[in-house]
Parts: C-alpha cells; sequence; structure tokens
C-alpha cells in the first residue's frame, strides 16, 4: 500500500471529485446514464442542516481522490440501527493496493462508533472480483433477497392514498 494516501472523512469540498467518482463507477457497472444526482443535492444532502450521508475519501499527494466510501444509517426493525454502504470505489488506477480494505475498515469502524449493529450494502452479482473482496472480508453475500425499488418517475407518478400525503404534508411541511 502506498503511503503517501491518507484517509480522511469527506468534507464539502470534495464532493465535485466524489461526484466524478460516482460517474467512474457508473461506468464501470455500465450504467453512466443512471447517474442523474448533482452536486447541489449532494451539498444539500450532505452538508445541509439535516445532512443524511456521510463518507470517507482517500487522497494521494496530490490531493486528488483516488477511494471513497460512501454510507448513511438505516434501520432494521428487527436488529436495529444499521450502516448502510451505499459505494465504496477506488480508482482503477489504484485497485488492488489495499485500499478498498482501508476504506471498508473506516465504515466497519463508523458503524462500530455509532452503535450500528449491522453493515449492510449491495454487490452486482456479476461483479466477481467484488463479490470475492467482500468474501475475502469474511462478509455474507446473500443470494435469497430481491431489491424493491421505485424511481424517480414512478415516484411521481404513484398514486399515494390522501390519508398518506396528509401525513407527509404536516411532517415535512411540503406540499405534495
Amino acid at each position: 500500500m502506498e503511503t503517501n494516501i491518507v484517509l480522511r472523512r469527506g468534507v464539502e469540498t470534495d464532493l465535485p471529485q466524489v461526484l466524478a467518482l460516482i460517474q467512474e463507477l457508473a461506468e464501470y457497472e455500465r450504467a453512466p446514464e443512471a447517474v442523474t444526482n448533482t452536486l447541489a443535492a449532494m451539498q444539500r444532502d450532505g452538508f445541509g442542516p439535516d445532512p443524511i450521508f456521510g463518507f470517507f475519501v482517500l487522497e494521494d499527494a496530490a490531493q486528488k481522490i483516488t477511494g471513497l466510501a460512501l454510507f448513511y444509517t438505516a434501520y432494521s426493525t428487527w436488529k436495529g440501527r444499521m450502516l448502510y454502504l451505499e459505494d465504496l470505489v477506488v480508482t482503477e488506477a489504484a485497485r488492488r493496493g489495499g485500499f478498498g480494505r482501508l476504506l471498508f475498515d473506516a465504515v466497519v469502524a463508523e458503524a462500530r462508533a455509532t452503535g450500528a449493529v449491522r453493515l449492510k450494502w449491495q454487490v452486482l452479482d456479476w461483479n466477481e472480483p467484488a463479490i470475492a473482496f467482500y468474501k475475502k472480508l469474511g462478509a455474507t453475500i446473500e443470494d435469497e433477497w430481491l431489491n424493491g425499488n421505485l424511481d424517480e418517475a414512478q415516484l411521481a407518478h404513484y398514486h399515494a392514498a390522501p390519508a398518506a400525503v396528509a401525513v407527509a404534508e404536516a411532517t415535512t411541511g411540503r406540499h405534495l
């Protein structure tokens, strides 16, 4: 592992490089058009009045971000507080240097420090290098759970019960 790489908690000024890494990951996952997130949304959601995610970065001597682990707190009705690892990515040039492990270790430490009883993430079924990486770390890769998802358009067109809309509007103060 290179010694000029620094692991640290991400800060707002990292977001342009973070978004670029996310786009690099989407290209690797064969879905570059799927990234619709914006820098403004990430600033709001990570550093606004109610931040909902955190992240760690790896930075080289030139202050270029070469790795990212983005996570957020989630909740399991069966187990309690958990941390969800949304993305773990290392630039192609820095792969196989132990950096993915360093980022994963930081997320595990964050989970422990915040009282999480579980750490969860997803990995694509065709991504054999990532599956092997997680298995090497002792993780269980499940094959029995299927992912449910409503995208932005589906959410917009979904007809929620008026009572549910009223509760959401009262809670958020936003008109839906």
